[in-house]
């Protein structure tokens, strides 16, 4: 029994004793851990630095930091704001046929077109030749498209003529080739000289009143010169010295004049198969009629 209650007795001594040993390792553990983190007395509570603008643990030879830049809010500007630039388009081909869009319009303008020119037969030889003799005797001509009139009227090649050297054609006659080779002859070679030998001048103009006309013969069934572009009608010359010389008729007492247009008259028989004029009947009392009809053995009808 003693040694039951010794044993009994002593149990919570030995605990109290474990008790206490462990808190003191505790403690133990505790000291241990705070004086290796300072280098104070832990337990007077003296501070292990001096609380000042230096401490221990910076080193003495560290470089000071920059000091930063101050910067005044007025000095700051906003840049100035870079244009943006867009990167070139190639320019493209734009075809002839297509419509072509004009940037800065907004709609679509087609391509000019040229203007459309009468429409010019291929010339024969002697149409080509007969040209080259207008060019030679200095008329001034344009071609122009065929006439195609009702019946048998019409021209195949005919020629506008507007001039005869310096001398105007008033309106242009349209003819064909032939026949205005054959009235430029005539000017140069009869009508010049005569007006230059009757009354010391040149030849302005020859007004005309009929070149091609799809018409018959007053009075007949036949076709007029006029109908194919072989004919003209003379109504009046004027002179560069200011003179108008009217083809009609001259007075009793007008000799100068009514020499002159009986010699141009007569020497037309040279270069027209045809010359009527004032005194062979009516309709052509106020005109000279020069035409270069075909007729059969070379036969002139000059009245």
């Amino acid at each position: 029994m003693a040694v039951l209650f010794r044993a009994v007795h002593s149990a919570p001594q030995q605990q109290s004793a474990k008790r206490r040993a462990g808190l003191g390792a505790v403690t133990g553990l505790v000291i241990c851990v705070v004086s290796a983190c300072t280098t104070g007395n832990v337990f007077t509570l003296e501070p292990a630095v001096d609380v000042g603008t230096t401490t221990a643990a910076v080193p003495d030879f560290a470089p000071p930091t920059a000091p930063e830049p101050v910067v005044t809010v007025a000095s700051i500007s906003p840049a100035p704001a870079t244009p943006v630039v867009p990167a070139p388009i190639a320019a493209q081909p734009v075809p002839i046929n297509e419509p072509v869009v004009i940037a800065g319009y907004p709609h679509i303008d087609n391509p000019a077109t040229p203007p459309v020119e009468p429409r010019i037969e291929a010339l024969p030889t002697e149409e080509i030749d007969c040209r080259k003799e207008l060019k030679r005797l200095r008329v001034t001509y344009t071609d122009v498209a065929p006439i195609h009139g009702s019946g048998q009227c019409g021209i195949a090649h005919p020629v506008k003529v507007s001039a005869i050297g310096s001398i105007e054609m008033k309106p242009a006659a349209t003819l064909t080739c032939a026949m205005a080779v054959s009235f430029a002859s005539w000017t140069r070679d009869e009508l010049v000289p005569a007006a230059r030998w009757r009354y010391f001048s040149g030849v302005k103009t020859i007004h005309q009143g009929s070149s091609y006309s799809c018409r018959k013969i007053a009075g007949e069934r036949t076709l007029s010169e006029h109908g194919k572009g072989n004919a003209l009608d003379v109504m009046s010359i004027d002179l560069t010295n200011g003179k108008e010389i009217d083809v009609r008729k001259p007075g009793l007492f007008a000799f100068r004049t009514r020499g002159f247009l009986n010699t141009v008259r007569a020497d037309g028989c040279q270069y027209f198969t045809t010359v009527l004029g004032p005194g062979y009947n009516y309709d052509h009392r106020n005109h000279f009629h020069f035409d270069i009809k075909n007729r059969r053995n070379g036969y002139r009808a000059c009245r």
